[in-house]
This record gives C-alpha cells, structure tokens and sequence, in this order.
C-alpha cells in the first residue's frame, strides 16, 4: 500500500528564474496588459518588481530579444515585437520548451559553433582582436596557474575568439548556452582543476589564430572540446 502511495508522488520541477520572467511575460501577453509595440519598464524596475537580481532579468531579455520577440531601440528601450499576440504566445512557448537541454546536447552544440568561430577567426580577426584574445588568454592563464577555478575566465576567451570571427549570430548562439554551460560545469565539477595540457591547448589556439591558420584551428578546437564532450557522454550512457 506503501508503494503505491508512493508512485503517486510526481518529481519537482524548479523553475529557473529566468523561465519565471518569460513566463510572466508571456501571461501579461496573454492578459492584454502588454500590447504588441508595447515598451518594456527598464531593467532596474523589473528587477526590483519580480524580486530577482538584474541579471536574471537581462538575461530573459536578451533570449526574448534573440527570438525576435523583443525589440532593443538604441536610446528608446526595449519593446515587445509588433506581430500578432497568438504569434508571440507560440514563440515564448517554443523559447520556453528548448531551455532545459541536456548537458551531451549543450557541449555538441559547443563543440559545433566554437569550430566554425575559430576558423572564421583565423580568416578574420584584425591587431585588435588579437590583443583582447592575447588579455583574456592572459587572464585565464593567470588563474589557471594559481590553481584558481577559472571556468569563466576559460569562457570569456572563447567569447573573443567568437568576437573575432565577426559573426554576431554566431556569438548570440554561444552567449545562449553559456550560462547552462556553467552551471552544467558547476554541478558535475568540469574544470574544477586545470591541466598543463588545457594551458597548452589555449595557448596553441591563440597562436593558431595569429597565424590565420583555420584547418589547424579547427582541429585544435575539436581536441579540445573533446575531454568534456566524453565526459558528457558519459553520463548518459
């Protein structure tokens, strides 16, 4: 009798915040309180209404935005797309479905952007983008070698590769993932240490770059990602 009782009892599911401010935008869609050409409060306002941090709310925003949902008028705000509610309702659903991927989906979808972000940055990059590469390569070397967690400072380098490639769709996809990422890497301790090997492999990507040569970035970029996408893996098999 026990068991069966037991059977009865449905897995939690906690919401992120930042999907309980899409949500919430959604349902005021929904209401009519918000209008298609509607102008959002600012970001500060949000934040202190739905008692969450700023970067919660400018990250929901920014998903809203990258889907077409919101707009972003330099010096104006952002406001909500001028088409149809029933069309915005669908997509915040959409938006709202996608952003729970597994962790073997997030580092394909990795390995697959930062390939293609290398090569264009071989191809591309300019003195200057050689110099942010070379202080964020520093920044994370800095850490790295002080046995300081630096997954961050690990991101925000592939961040300037993907800023080199000058493809801004590109980049917006990765800063999409970036925040799963991390907490993907938080919970299964990814990069909790880092090797000589890693300090070498960013090392070798830098160079790569600097010399314009994207068939060896690329496959620099494949060996390695490669280490997190059989530890991904693994945990599904």
């Amino acid at each position: 009798m026990k068991e069966d009782v037991l059977s009865t009892f449905r897995e939690i599911s906690i919401e992120k915040p930042v999907d309980v401010i899409i949500r919430q935008i959604k349902e005021l869609l929904v209401s009519g309180a918000l209008q298609p050409g509607d102008k959002l409060p600012p970001e500060r306002k949000l934040s202190e209404q739905l008692g969450v941090g700023r970067t919660h709310v400018r990250e929901a925003l920014r998903r809203l935005e990258f889907y077409g949902i919101l707009r972003t008028r330099p010096q104006s705000g952002t406001f909500v797309a001028s088409i149809g509610i029933s069309a915005l309702e669908n997509l915040i659903s959409d938006v709202l479905q996608i952003e729970a991927p597994s962790f073997v989906s997030l580092v394909e979808t990795r390995v697959l952007l930062e390939v293609a972000s290398v090569e264009l940055a071989c191809e591309r990059r300019t003195d200057d983008d050689l110099g942010r590469l070379r202080q964020s390569l520093e920044s994370y070397l800095g850490r790295a070698r002080l046995g300081v967690k630096a997954v961050e400072e690990d991101l925000m380098f592939h961040l300037a590769i993907a800023d080199a490639s000058k493809n801004r769709a590109l980049k917006s996809l990765l800063l999409i993932i970036i925040p799963d990422i991390i907490a993907n890497y938080s919970l299964f301790k990814v990069c909790d240490t880092v090797t000589n090997k890693a300090l070498a492999e960013h090392e070798a990507l830098f160079e790569a770059i600097r010399a314009g040569d994207g068939v060896r970035g690329a496959a620099l970029m494949k060996e390695h990602l490669q280490g997190v996408m059989n530890f991904a893996r693994s945990l599904v098999q």
